[in-house]
């Protein structure tokens, strides 16, 4: 079960309007009309995937009252780390001082954080672990092509952490499901930069090293997939829509929100929303949203929350919860 959460975001807001300043050709008005942001949070100097990582994870741990040296296992999902090597969760590791801790990433895009919630879920119930560090961290920002509309207005950088321990008194997971589909790899991914394309001055110079989308494609997919998560989680925890208190989804664009919370027979004033604030940032968006609802009062001991994700790759996977 989730017994502490806390997020971080880097310092400086990047709105809509600042678009326009650095040459792409849209608006406030477009932006917020096809995805419902309005502005997000750009890692500026100084800020690294580790930093706001290890800000967010050490709020989760005071929340739970757990020290570096309790951790037994550190999870990071994230396709943005700092360095290919070594991984961004040793990294992490090195910066929280948390010794005993086994440390590795998860690569499933904007699932990261649900695909490493179950990782987290079969090492418990394997005795491997007690307490465990989930992250999911993003600086996208770094990443995107600046000079493309189709991707760089979706975008958003931070961190969110959760702490898991072994679930009590009827808490904890009650289902979860994920899936993969390699096939349709192409429709959002990074083509160029690769180890089968190494980097040169023509692939940067061509930015082919940088996030590719198609756009429309991805979103059909992503509704009929979070479709099937929704539906899975539900059979799989023996529930309806209606005994959902909260549903928090992958906050991608507010039309995917908004169409995978009518699928699930959710009311919206049942699901949570801040895509307008932050943006996508991947697999940092549910940690994020989690740790949001849970300040605003929105989840409690009792309280039923159903997790959605989808991302590269693709990846789709769902989680119920009983706080």
């Amino acid at each position: 079960m989730i017994t502490g959460t806390g997020h971080a975001v880097p310092k400086r807001v990047f709105r809509n309007e600042e678009f326009v300043g650095i040459g792409i050709d849209t608006s406030d008005e477009w932006i917020r009309d096809r995805t419902g942001i309005r502005q997000r949070h750009i890692a500026g100097e100084g800020e690294t995937l580790t930093s706001i990582s290890a800000e967010a994870s050490l709020k989760a741990m005071a929340v739970a009252g757990v020290t570096a040296a309790e951790l037994d296992m550190i999870i990071v999902g994230t396709c943005s780390p700092d360095r290919l090597l070594p991984s961004a969760a040793a990294e992490l590791q090195a910066a929280l001082g948390a010794t005993r801790a086994v440390a590795f990433d998860v690569g499933a895009a904007c699932s990261g954080w649900l695909y490493g919630m179950q990782v987290a879920e079969g090492m418990m119930a394997a005795g491997n672990a007690e307490t465990i560090l989930v992250v999911g961290a993003e600086l996208l920002s770094r990443i995107v092509n600046w000079k493309d509309r189709n991707t760089c207005v979706l975008f958003g950088d931070g961190a969110g952490a959760t702490i898991v321990k072994r679930s009590t008194k009827q808490r904890g997971i009650l289902s979860t499901y994920m899936r993969s589909d390699g096939a349709l790899a192409n429709l959002l991914y990074r083509p160029k930069g690769g180890a089968a394309e190494p980097m040169t001055q023509q692939i940067l110079d061509e930015g082919s090293h940088l996030v590719s989308m198609q756009g429309r494609d991805v979103f059909k997919n992503a509704v009929r997939s979070m479709a099937d998560a929704v539906d899975r989680a539900l059979d799989g925890a023996k529930l309806s829509a209606n005994d959902i208190d909260l549903l928090i989804p992958h906050q991608a664009n507010v039309r995917i929100i908004e169409a995978t919370a009518k699928h699930a027979s959710v009311s919206m004033d049942k699901v949570f929303v801040n895509v307008d604030r932050f943006g996508n940032t991947s697999a940092a968006s549910i940690p994020i949203a989690l740790d949001e609802a849970i300040a605003q009062g929105r989840v409690k001991e009792g309280t039923i929350v159903m997790f959605v994700a989808f991302g590269a790759g693709f990846t789709w996977g769902s989680m119920v919860e009983r706080f």
